[in-house]
């Protein structure tokens, strides 16, 4: 785990939705890797957050990988418009289409990083016919649609099978997790075999945003910081 470069990519969800420029500078500023945008339509999930404007007024205020989650019913009709928008990855989730290979591809053929997402009660076995197509997998460790709740403890057993048939296969996608990922949780996520960590009110709600995105890289904080 000491060897692991862990990536951090604090969720815009949690930040002030009036300031949200002021949300990127405080991930800049605290060292984040990615900034996870979190994209809700109040049909596949049970809440509705921003769409391809916001991406789009929010580039020019950072160079740092945005990581679309699209958490929305048809995502094929958008993955156009959120690249269009600024982003440099765009996920889908597994569940929301029926030709989720086509979409995959589309996603690829447009220049963005291809991933694909599960939400709790989705086996990791089911994605197995496109795991070869993807650079990242999102295993959803709550119920999508609001934050602040608790990671489900089961759900990282998908994350060590995602491990597993990463290395039994030599493919080369990134594991990502979402949903109550803090200090507490961020070590057990990470022995799993997860790569990038989701975090939004561990980080947004910090006192000192930097120290707590060093603690979910498993490493302590810098000397003085709380």
């Amino acid at each position: 785990m000491a060897h692991k470069q862990i990536l951090v990519a604090p969720s815009l969800l949690s930040a002030d939705f009036s300031h949200m420029a002021e949300g990127i500078r405080l991930i800049e500023k605290g060292g984040g890797d990615w900034v996870h945008l979190d994209v809700m339509d109040g049909s596949f999930v049970p809440n509705i957050t921003f769409g391809p404007p916001m991406v789009a007024a929010l580039r020019p205020h950072t160079r740092l990988f945005f990581d679309a989650h699209l958490m929305i019913a048809h995502p094929e009709r958008y993955v156009e418009k959120f690249v269009e928008a600024g982003a440099d990855g765009v996920t889908i989730h597994f569940e929301s289409i029926v030709h989720v290979h086509r979409t995959l591809g589309e996603i690829r053929r447009l220049g963005a990083k291809v991933g694909v997402s599960i939400v709790p009660s989705t086996p990791a076995e089911t994605l197995s016919e496109v795991l070869c197509d993807v650079d990242l997998v999102l295993v959803m460790t709550v119920n999508p649609g609001f934050g602040g709740q608790e990671l489900i403890p089961r759900t990282l057993e998908k994350v060590r099978v995602l491990d597993a048939l990463r290395h039994e296969h030599q493919y080369r996608y990134l594991i990502q997790v979402d949903g109550g990922i803090n200090r507490d949780t961020c070590r057990q996520a990470v022995g799993a075999g997860a790569d990038v960590l989701v975090a939004g009110s561990a980080v947004f709600r910090a006192e000192n945003p930097q120290a707590e995105i060093d603690r979910l890289r498993c490493r302590p904080a810098r000397a003085g910081e709380l």
